[in-house]
Order: C-alpha cells, then structure tokens, then sequence
C-alpha cells in the first residue's frame, strides 16, 4: 500500500521511446526511490505550483523527463516484459522533439548514455523478454499513431511461447503476418477484421473470440479445421444473420464443442440446406 501511495503522489508514468514503445503499470516500478529525488534542483518531489486562474500544476514535475523513456531505460530494477500483466504501447516523442531532449532524456550526469551501439540494444532486447511471456493483455491501446502499430505488431512476432492472448478493443485489420505457435485462447474482440484470413497463424488454438468484428463469410472457417479449435465466438458480426448460421459454423468445424456460448445441439448437426432447395418444389 505504501509504494502503491507513493506511485500516487508523484504521479510516476513512463511513456514509449522510438526503441521500444511499451511502458508499464505503477506497479513494475522499483522500491526504492530515493534517486528520484535527484531530478529536481529546486522543488521536492512532492511540490507544485498553482496558477492563478485555472488551479492547474505549472511545474512539470520530477518524471516528465522520463515520459518518452521505456520502462527497461531505468536504473536500478529489474522487470522483464513477461512480468507485465497489461504492458502499453504508446506514441512516441516527434522527430523534432525527440533531437532536442534526446540527451537530456536521462537523469543528470551522465548516468545513463544514449543506447546506440548493438550489445546494448540486444540487452534490452533481453529485457523485455517477450519471448518468453505466457500471458499477456494487450487491450485498448488506442493504436492511433504508425509508430505504435509498428511496434504493437513488432511485439506480437516475438511472443513465441504466450499462451493467453487478449488484444480486445485495438482497431486491428490484419494480422495474417503474425505466428502465435503455443496460443491457445486468443480474444480478438471488437477490432476491425472482416476475413477469417486476416487472422494470425494459431496452429494450437482452442478458444478463439472475434466478437463484434465485420466478418461476413464463413467459408474461409475451413481454414481453422486442422486446429484443435474447441469453442468460437461470432456474436454481433454480420456473418451471424445469414441463413443456417449455426449448422454451416459446425459443417465447417467438424470439432467444435460451443459456439457464441451454446454448445452445440442435435439441430445443430443438420447440414445446412442447398441455396438450390428451396428453389423446387414437390409437385404430387
């Protein structure tokens, strides 16, 4: 509670730098603080100045020097991108401003240089550590700026072993360039997608959400049918209003147990009818 109220007076938030753009919750940082108080040659950390009119805090405090720095840029800590639980990814500094605070980005004398040369790159490459990460929420992150979907999707090409995967609410078009190997429950959501081809590579997926999308055909599920794809939602997709709904997703998915919530029925094992049935009739 103690480091959580700390995190709240100061209001500590670290924001993406062009070399990663992920940052992190209140909770990743460190202990101890004590070098924080270096920052600020004239006011404490807990110190603010009031304007006049509009009652808001003028002086910029001790962390707006880290608000284009990556979580793994700060000193004396040790979080891995696997130990993130909701990690974001968030817009970087622009051309211009970034030149005139690239040096003084860091804390005063020195400390920390600018990371250019490729041993270090690689060292922050280890500390991120998304190879390694099993479960991951990427939701929400207001993927506005190119910057941050490049580096939204960089993240995705590295999580070889995640297992759980949520990416609800992120505008998404196609990830059809991405493998998940080992992903077993993937939520994609309310994003933008309209073909099951503009997926990623699931080999191993069993649960798979695409809720509130704009998928409209349900011939390209054939290509989940050699995964051990077990239950799929479609809810609120334009693909749930065609005829036969459920009996064509079963036709297709020869192995799925539930989907948009139900199990599946005895009903439901009914092939669908031929678009040429109804165009005959039986004449007695």
């Amino acid at each position: 509670c103690a480091r959580v109220s700390w995190v709240a007076l100061i209001q500590i938030r670290v924001q993406s730098s062009r070399s990663s753009g992920v940052n992190t919750s209140s909770e990743s940082f460190p202990k101890s603080h004590s070098h924080y108080s270096e920052l600020s040659d004239t006011h404490t950390p807990f110190s603010v100045e009031l304007t006049p009119d509009s009652g808001i805090v003028a002086t910029p405090l001790p962390s707006s020097r880290f608000r284009f720095a990556s979580w793994h840029w700060l000193e004396e800590h040790d979080v891995r991108g696997d130990q993130l639980a909701c990690p974001r990814v968030r817009e970087g500094p622009a051309e211009d401003e970034l030149s005139v605070n690239s040096e003084d980005i860091f804390l005063r004398g020195g400390r920390r240089k600018r990371r250019e040369d490729e041993g270090q790159k690689w060292e922050e490459r280890l500390q991120e550590n998304w190879e390694n990460c099993v479960v991951l929420n990427l939701s929400y992150q207001d993927l506005g700026d190119p910057y941050q979907l490049e580096n939204f999707i960089r993240i995705l090409r590295r999580l070889i072993r995640v297992e759980r995967l949520q990416l609800v609410d992120n505008a998404l078009r196609d990830l059809s360039a991405v493998r998940l190997p080992r992903c077993k429950i993937l939520n994609l959501h309310r994003n933008n997608l309209t073909s099951i081809r503009q997926l990623p590579k699931v080999p191993e997926i069993q649960h798979l959400c695409l809720s509130e999308n704009s998928i409209s055909s349900l011939g390209e599920l054939s290509l989940l049918r050699s995964t051990p794809l077990r239950s799929l939602t479609l809810k609120r997709n334009p693909c749930q209003f065609l005829e036969d709904y459920r009996s064509r997703v079963f036709s297709c998915l020869p192995k799925l147990q539930v989907l948009d919530g139900i199990p599946k029925l005895l009903e439901d094992s009914v092939p669908p009818s031929s678009p040429s049935a109804s165009r005959f009739c039986t004449i007695l």
